[in-house]
């Protein structure tokens, strides 16, 4: 009988061994499967980075239907909200700054003038009931982008990089909000809105960052002013701390008292590049070497053995669309943190080579092997993909040719966008409709309703009698 346990033992043994075994040999297949087909990716070969970097911008493009038949011009089908495809086109022109590759010029030149809105200022109609600060400020920053990069110029008569900025910008400043914690924008614009009771980090910062670019390359120090009234505020009001961690928002109705304290990677990008542009533009100043090393020692929560991650959501799979596309601004950030603030290279960049072997890895999925996941600090595809993703792994590999390009260029050092710096003034909500009204229209307005009352009176007499 002990001899029949004994054996019965051993042969469960050997079975829970043999599984135990197969899975660990079927992991490691899988990623020798996965490197077989995975994008192969040189970090060290420019020409090896372009054609990644091509490959993942060719699987975005295939997902914009705005330059195909029957297709809004900028626009991505639900679920992805307008602001994503500003941040899109940002990117594509990145890939044309990057790359030189002049494969979607004409495409990200069609969408962003297409989606300028009536004013100019990026404020379209049809996106009313969702339009926030930080959606009109994303394209803003895309035309800023362009502007920087000396991206093809629009054709005369149409509204120019620069100006498109500034529109941006100088249609925000009035809704600089005083009576409510202090300062700050709003998340939404419309108070219609959701969301219009809340002051969110991301709306300030791309407050911050547009007005930080647009003081270095139009050298008009109001753009500073507001830089800094920005960046005093967002410490003031306790969206960041005394050590550079920056949460989400705050909410109007408690006077900003009670701060969402949940952080995301694009936040800390967007004041950290914001910041490495003032340093730039004040020529080394002490306070924004601070901050931006400071801002620096921060990132960590934002990488895995150094890999990108969005550490708030994608551990738990609770990633919305949204969120599925803030690595894209981190890495975008960072690397131009790079440009701006040249000693950040040695902290930055092996972060960026790390995330981009990574992003690569996982931009190699579906059937053309040319879909990107959401997480890549796993050994295989999540199953996630999207426009959120794929501009995530392009911002990531492509970054890499950070030091292959100019430094952005500047009104007085080979800009060649054309600026206005009254564009969109007086446009920062839209006014109710007037109407000009003369002494006819006056006196007509009297006789009608004088008519009117003398009608009611006989009217009145009529069924009395």
């Amino acid at each position: 009988m002990c001899t029949f346990i004994i054996a019965i033992v051993l042969q469960q043994s050997l079975l829970l061994f043999s599984i135990m075994n197969c899975s660990f040999i079927c992991y490691y297949l899988s990623l020798l499967i996965g490197a077989i087909y995975a994008h192969e990716l040189d970090i060290e070969d420019p020409k090896s980075i372009k054609d990644v970097s091509g490959k993942i911008a060719k699987k975005l493009m295939q997902m914009y239907p705005g330059n195909k038949p029957g297709g809004i011009p900028g626009l991505f089908p639900e679920p992805y909200y307008w602001w994503e495809a500003g941040a899109v086109f940002g990117g594509l022109v990145d890939y044309w700054y990057y790359t030189n590759d002049n494969k979607y010029v004409l495409a990200t030149m069609e969408a962003m003038l297409h989606q300028v809105g009536p004013e100019d200022n990026y404020m379209p109609p049809n996106q009313t009931k969702s339009l926030g600060n930080d959606d009109q400020a994303f394209w803003g920053l895309a035309a800023m982008s362009a502007a920087e990069k000396n991206f093809p110029n629009p054709p005369k008569g149409k509204p120019q990089w620069l100006a498109l900025a500034q529109a941006v910008f100088n249609t925000q400043v009035p809704r600089w909000e005083k009576s409510t914690c202090g300062g700050g924008l709003r998340w939404q614009i419309f108070t219609f809105n959701k969301g219009y009771d809340y002051k969110n980090t991301i709306s300030n910062g791309c407050f911050f960052l547009l007005a930080s670019r647009l003081a270095r390359y139009t050298g008009n120090n109001t753009y500073v002013e507001w830089a800094e009234k920005s960046w005093d505020w967002t410490r003031q009001v306790g969206l960041m701390t005394d050590d550079y961690r920056f949460w989400d928002g705050a909410n109007v109705n408690s006077d900003c008292s009670t701060v969402d304290v949940i952080q995301w990677s694009y936040n800390a990008a967007i004041y950290l590049a914001g910041a490495a542009y003032l340093y730039n533009y004040t020529d080394g100043k002490d306070i924004w070497r601070k901050r931006v090393d400071g801002i620096l020692t921060q990132m960590e929560p934002f990488f895995v053995d150094g890999v990108m991650t969005e550490q708030a959501c994608e551990p738990y799979g609770t990633c919305n669309v949204d969120q599925r596309s803030f690595k894209a601004y981190l890495a975008r950030f960072m690397a131009l943190t790079v440009k701006m603030a040249p000693w950040t290279a040695d902290t930055i960049m092996p972060k960026l080579r790390t995330s981009a072997v990574a992003a690569a890895r996982h931009c190699s999925n579906g059937a053309d092997k040319n879909f990107c996941g959401l997480r890549w600090t796993v050994p295989t595809w999540d199953g996630y993909s999207g426009v959120g993703e794929q501009l995530s792994g392009l911002e990531a590999v492509q970054s890499l040719l950070i030091y292959q390009t100019q430094v952005p260029f500047t009104d007085s050092n080979g800009g060649t966008s054309v600026g206005n710096p009254g564009a969109g003034m007086g446009e920062g909500v839209p006014k109710s409709r007037t109407f000009n009204i003369s002494m006819a229209d006056v006196h007509g307005a009297r006789a009608l309703t004088s008519f009117i009352v003398i009608g009611f009176l006989i009217f009145t007499v009529w069924m009395v009698v």
